[in-house]
C-alpha cells in the first residue's frame, strides 16, 4: 500500500481516490459545481452508453466531455467492456462477442452497434478523455477455465489493437508526452491465477500507463474476492498505478487500498443515497488512527421512523452542505415527499464522505 501522484496532462491526481460514475456524462441530481464543492477529483465516465446517448457526434459537436458537462478536472472512460457483457450475458439476442469486438442492440433499441478495439479508443480519445481504458473480454469469476482462457486471449489481442490504434492517433495529433491521455489496460482470468498471471505478463509486455482489475470482484455472497484481488495487483510491478474497477463499498475501498490499489469507482455510493442509505463514520479523525480502526463505518437509514422529529444532522465528522445546513427530520420530510432536492443533499453527502474516506486513509498511510 502507498500513496502516489498520477501525472494527467495539465494536472494530477493524489492517490487513493474515489471517482464517481457519471455514466452518461452525470452524476445524477448534482451538477459539476457540486462535485468541485464536494472535494471530488476526477469523473468516471462510460463510452458504451456515451456512443448511444447523447452520442459520438453529438459530445464532438459540443466540444468534448469536459465542454459538454462543464467539468474541468480529469475525466476518466471505460471502454463499455464491463456494461457489454452485462448486456449479453442476461439475454444473449442482444449481442454477441467475438474475435473482432462486440456486436449489440440496447434492450429497447432497435439500432446495431459495432464496438471493437479500435473503435473505443477513437471514440475515447475523440471525447477528451484524460484516461483512456483498453477494450476487454469481461468474465464473471464462477466461470470455468476455458471460458476464463478464452477472455484472457481475446484481452490480450484486444489490448494489442488498442494501443496500436491509441499510438496511430497520438502521433496524428502530434501529442507529445504531456499533452497524451494515459492509456489503461485491464487484466481478466477470472479466479484462476495462473491466467491472472498470463494476462498480466502480456499487457506489460505490450506496455501501458495503468491497469485495472478485470471482472466481478464479488463472490456469490457479495463478498470482496481478496485472495485474486491481491494476487492481480502483486503480479503487476508497483511502478504502474492500479484501478480498483468496481469497486466502491467503503469498506472495500480501504480492504483494496491495503492491497495496492490506487484508484476506485463505483455508482454504489451515489445510488444508496438516492435510495436513503447515507454513509457515516462512527467517530472523528484521531492522530492516532484517523478515524479507520475498529468499527469505523455505519449506515443511517433516512426512512427510519425515529428521524422523523430529529433536529441532528445525519453525522456530526461531516462537513457537506446536507449536515451543515439540514437535520434528519427535514431530510425524512424530504425522502417521503419523494422531493429532488433529497436526491441532491444525499448525493452531496454520500460523495463528500467518500473524499474524506480518502483523505483518512491517505494521511494514516502516507508515510506507509
Amino acid at each position: 500500500m502507498k500513496n502516489r501522484v498520477i501525472h494527467l496532462r495539465n494536472t494530477e491526481i493524489q492517490t487513493p481516490v474515489f471517482l464517481p460514475d457519471a455514466t452518461y456524462g452525470v452524476v445524477r441530481s448534482v451538477d459539476a459545481q457540486d462535485l468541485e464543492n464536494c472535494g471530488v477529483s476526477a469523473l468516471v465516465m462510460n463510452t458504451f452508453h456515451l456512443m448511444q446517448r447523447p452520442g459520438s457526434s453529438t459530445i464532438q459537436s459540443l466540444g468534448g466531455l469536459h465542454c459538454m458537462t462543464g467539468w474541468n478536472r480529469p475525466i476518466v472512460t471505460d471502454s463499455g467492456g464491463f456494461q457489454a457483457y452485462s448486456l449479453i450475458r442476461q439475454n444473449p439476442k442482444f449481442g454477441q462477442i467475438h474475435e473482432k469486438g462486440i456486436t449489440f442492440v440496447p434492450e429497447g433499441g432497435s439500432r446495431k452497434y459495432q464496438l471493437t478495439p479500435e473503435k473505443t479508443i477513437q471514440l475515447q480519445i475523440g471525447y477528451g478523455s484524460d484516461v483512456v481504458i483498453c477494450l476487454d473480454d469481461c468474465t464473471h469469476v464462477d466461470e470455468g477455465y476455458a471460458a476464463q482462457r478464452t477472455s484472457v486471449e481475446r484481452t490480450i489481442a484486444w489490448a494489442k489493437k488498442s494501443k496500436q490504434e491509441y499510438h496511430k492517433l497520438i502521433t496524428q495529433k502530434g501529442l507529445g508526452e504531456k499533452d497524451r491521455p494515459l492509456i489503461m489496460a485491464v487484466v481478466q482470468g477470472g479466479g484462476f491465477k495462473d491466467l491472472r498471471k498470463r494476462c498480466a505478463d502480456a499487457l506489460l509486455e505490450i506496455g501501458f500507463d495503468g491497469f485495472g482489475f478485470g471482472g466481478w470482484p464479488l463472490d456469490k455472497n457479495n463478498q470482496l474476492l481478496v485472495d485474486i484481488i491481491a494476487y492481480t495487483r502483486e503480479v503487476i510491478p508497483d511502478q504502474f498505478p492500479m484501478h480498483a474497477l468496481g469497486i466502491g463499498h467503503p469498506e472495500n475501498v480501504l480492504a483494496s487500498f491495503n492491497l495496492g490499489y490506487d484508484i476506485f469507482d463505483s455508482a454504489m455510493p451515489t445510488r444508496d443515497a438516492r435510495h436513503g442509505r447515507l454513509y457515516c463514520f462512527t467517530h472523528p479523525e484521531s492522530a492516532a488512527g484517523c478515524g479507520l480502526d475498529g468499527d469505523w463505518f455505519t449506515y443511517f437509514y433516512v426512512d427510519n421512523e425515529r428521524n422523523i422529529r430529529s433536529d441532528r444532522p445525519v453525522s456530526e465528522f461531516c462537513d457537506c452542505p446536507c449536515c451543515r445546513h439540514y437535520s434528519t427530520g427535514y431530510l425524512h420530510h424530504l425522502f417521503k415527499q419523494g422531493d429532488t432536492l433529497f436526491m441532491r443533499l444525499a448525493t452531496l453527502h454520500n460523495l463528500r464522505f467518500m473524499v474524506l474516506l480518502t483523505d483518512r486513509i491517505n494521511r494514516k498511510y502516507q508515510h506507509a
